[in-house]
């Protein structure tokens, strides 16, 4: 698809689009939701809570709630089966749900590490390769795996392995999807932020410590805020990256080009 140098910006628009987005009941995901609505897609939001997700709805006419816990396989089956009877396709999957612990090693256990892989990366594949089939059917779409510049470096002094080990299995696994899929037209790439103010990292933005972590190591010394991923969702999801694919996309303020 070409598009007029006189209008550029029109490239990053995704109208008439079924994108699907995962762990939409708060944070990144309630503002990817967001984002993709205002430029013109019809959003399919996920998560476990439906208050939370029926008030987001309650914003963006059109979009669709459809309740599912990822750690679930037969609910992530029924997400897409669902999505797929409404809609008949899905051109955007946002894989943006995740979860992770912050201790030692020495205190992990074997659970809570297979339940992080399960959430971060057992269901990111999963529901990839459910949405895979219809996108390679209809010879288009995005997929968008969001994992984390803690899967390209090291999160000590917070210490996360599982979190670690989850997103970097994340970055490799958008590569070989991209490989199988690239010639069938179906992009795949990684989203990787930084330190961003979430759920999982609420309290950083007040605690003396946290913010002297970031200030002393970001070389932009603060938290990303949540506008901040708008442009690279867009890019990623929309036609503007369409010779683009099994590539991480890293917004870190930095972190990772120390």
């Amino acid at each position: 698809m070409k598009f007029s140098i006189s209008d550029p910006i029109a490239q990053f628009r995704v109208d008439d689009k079924i994108a699907l987005v995962t762990g939409a009941s708060s944070g990144l995901g309630a503002r990817f939701a967001r984002v993709l609505h205002a430029a013109g897609a019809t959003v399919v939001i996920s998560a476990r809570r439906k208050d939370r997700l029926d008030a987001l709805a309650a914003d963006l006419p059109g979009a669709v709630v459809i309740v599912c816990d990822l750690a679930d396989s037969v609910q992530r089956e029924n997400l897409i089966a669902q999505t797929i009877l409404k809609f008949g396709r899905i051109d955007i999957l946002v894989n943006n749900a995740g979860l992770g612990y912050s201790y030692g090693v020495e205190r992990e256990t074997l659970e809570e590490f297979r339940e992080v892989m399960e959430i971060n990366t057992t269901a990111v594949w999963h529901l990839a390769k459910l949405t895979g089939v219809h996108m390679v059917q209809q010879g288009s779409g995005s997929v968008i795996n969001v994992a984390s510049m803690l899967g390209l470096v090291g999160s000590t002094p917070v210490k996360q392995a599982n979190y670690c080990a989850s997103k970097g299995a994340v970055i490799s696994l958008t590569r070989e999807l991209a490989l199988q899929w690239a010639r069938k037209g179906v992009r795949v790439n990684a989203l990787c932020p930084g330190w961003f103010l979430t759920e999982m990292t609420a309290g950083m933005e007040t605690d003396e410590g946290s913010q002297r972590f970031i200030a002393q190591n970001s070389p932009i010394p603060r938290l990303g805020e949540e506008h901040e991923l708008d442009g690279a969702l867009l890019f990623l999801a929309s036609s503007a990256s369409s010779f683009m694919t099994g590539q991480e996309l890293v917004i870190d303020g930095g972190w990772t080009a120390r």
